[in-house]
């Protein structure tokens, strides 16, 4: 591990917002696991008992966002480039790469507390039960789409470069502007960073778009923030 990566990686781990946002994704995995599994009735799909394994990718987008935008917020993303004596575009991809393996971390856990509640509580439910290649798929799914959500929120928090601005934004259209959408066409939404993750994470299934697809999504919206993000990035050295 380089020691760029290795100083923006305890950065993102010491902060106050780390703990919150652990504690949330395991708030959130395991209202999930109570809602889908013990509150929704009996579950006879497969997919809908994937459901209950599912997370929610759109808490790693907020912490990408709130984290890196911060670095801006607080005036520390020049003097870190400063101190590592590397161009802005390169501490911004260590940042970036720091927040992918907080993602991993984070999709871990939570992907660990939802099936170890979840299977006790499904194995009680009429029609074919999660097999382990099921459970597999699930978690590795919910694992690329909060490395893949961490991504682009820190790339998007580099660009807006306000906490408060960028998590207004999300807010508005996670909440309003995609169930408007989804009201005219489902394919669009899923053809979003939301709608995607979703999918991926198997909180949306029976939709247009294949959980592969929805993955080549996320990653096609993932890889152009970041090289729009370290390029308006690197256009500030020259300023």
């Amino acid at each position: 591990m380089s020691p760029l990566l290795r100083g923006e990686l305890i950065k993102t781990t010491t902060t106050r917002t780390f703990p919150g946002f652990a504690l949330g994704c395991v708030a959130f995995a395991i209202l999930n696991v109570l809602v889908v599994a013990v509150g929704s009735g009996g579950l006879d799909e497969v997919a809908e008992k994937e459901e209950a394994l599912a997370a929610l990718p759109v808490l790693l987008l907020l912490w990408g966002l709130v984290g890196a935008a911060g670095e801006y917020r607080h005036r520390t993303a020049a003097p870190a480039a400063l101190v590592a004596r590397r161009g802005r575009g390169a501490v911004l991809s260590a940042r970036i790469a720091a927040y992918a393996l907080t993602g991993l971390l984070l999709g871990t856990l939570t992907t660990l507390v939802s099936v170890g509640l979840a299977l006790p509580l499904l194995s009680g439910h009429p029609g074919p039960g999660l097999t382990v290649a099921d459970v597999r798929a699930v978690a590795a799914g919910n694992l690329v789409a909060f490395v893949l959500s961490a991504i682009l929120g820190a790339a998007l928090g580099a660009l807006i470069r306000s906490p408060v601005l960028g998590v207004v934004v999300l807010l508005i259209v996670n909440f309003a502007v995609v169930p408007l959408l989804s009201g005219v066409s489902e394919a669009m939404v899923n053809l979003t960073p939301f709608g995607a993750a979703g999918i991926l994470s198997r909180m949306t299934h029976h939709t247009t778009l294949t959980v592969a697809e929805a993955g080549w999504v996320l990653a096609a919206w993932t890889a152009a923030v970041v090289l729009v993000a370290v390029a308006a990035e690197r256009r500030r050295d020259l300023a």
